[in-house]
């Protein structure tokens, strides 16, 4: 490999490619993530290598691995990406900020519990500034943000999500989503006021089908009471979901914003006993110097009043007649 030039021009968006291996791993998960193919992921790859002067993968059993300078190469990256936003933004800046067109990824029970009254604020307060929303979860939000697909996304935290101090995104807090017990009416824990997690170790268990963040909270709430569920029935329905436990067919942990009223009254749904109640943490996340351009700025803000409103909303629970009442 040559010596590194001094003299160089590099395509960001062989930048971008390169972190997109280091997050799948793979030549060939990456090219299906980018909807290319392997043989050009390769190329763009090694053509950066050239243009740098600077050996970018190595050999790592059947297949490569990056190197300490693509590693190093990686973390000027989103230094990079963050300064050319920031630059975007305020050349946004510069106009009136009336007008603007803002594109939201968000998964489907925060689009019903918080982007539509969201749209209802920025309708009022900016009239001019359209919101467009599509149904898409983790990690494929993270990567279509990044192409630029998405301008802003709505997740949970997660495992193998982004860290909070990552240097490529912007994060703003919107609200925890409680999870609770959601039990057949006749079952046997039914009429307690709380239930511990470890009493039902030895039940089916409904959970969602994809290995994703709400899954991840179901199984971890579990492990921390000491047992691996025995899972019956996966999907990401959580209305079906929640009708397989009316008729009977095991128990499940649903968040908050997933429970339709209209449903409660077909099943009992209870609180995790104990002072630390298993939750999945809300976020809406833009590129880093994104947070400054108008348009994205005025959706943060509206995103942030509705996740308050319904924070408050949250506090009681469940409605009434999802709770067993008193005699």
């Amino acid at each position: 490999m040559n010596s590194f030039r001094r003299n160089l021009t590099i395509d960001v968006r062989r930048l971008r490619l390169l972190r997109e291996f280091k997050s799948r791993s793979t030549i060939v998960a990456t090219a299906r993530a980018l909807h290319l193919t392997p043989s050009a992921i390769s190329q763009q790859i090694s053509a950066l290598s050239r243009d740098l002067g600077v050996p970018l993968l190595r050999p790592h059993g059947r297949g490569v691995r990056l190197t300490p300078q693509a590693e190093l190469l990686l973390q000027h990256a989103s230094l990079v990406d963050a300064q050319l936003e920031r630059a975007r933004a305020d050349l946004a800046a510069m106009e009136s900020g009336a007008i603007a067109r803002v594109v939201v990824g968000a998964f489907a029970t925060v689009v019903s519990g918080v982007v539509a009254a969201a749209l209802t604020h920025l309708q009022e307060d900016h009239p001019g500034i359209r919101m467009l929303i599509e149904e898409i979860e983790a990690p494929e939000c993270f990567t279509r943000l990044d192409q630029g697909d998405l301008d802003l996304l709505i997740t949970v935290d997660y495992r193998a999500g982004p860290h909070r101090g990552d240097a490529r995104y912007h994060r703003t807090e919107l609200l925890d989503d409680p999870l609770w017990v959601v039990l057949p009416r006749r079952h046997r824990l039914a009429r307690k006021d709380a239930i511990d997690l470890a009493d039902l170790a030895h039940e089916r268990w409904n959970v969602g089908a994809s290995q994703g963040p709400c899954l991840e909270a179901a199984l971890t709430a579990c492990a921390a009471s000491g047992f691996n569920p025995n899972v019956d029935h996966r999907m990401n329905d959580w209305s079906a979901l929640v009708r397989l436990v009316a008729a009977g067919c095991g128990v499940a942990l649903v968040p908050q914003l997933a429970l339709d009223p209209s449903q409660l009254r077909d099943v009992a749904v209870r609180p995790v006993m104990g002072s630390s109640r298993p939750s999945r943490h809300i976020y809406a996340a833009v590129r880093s110097g994104t947070e400054r351009s108008p348009g994205i700025a005025a959706v943060l803000a509206a995103l942030v009043m509705a996740a308050s409103e319904r924070a408050a909303a949250m506090k009681s629970g469940p409605v009434a007649r999802g709770k067993r009442k008193s005699k």
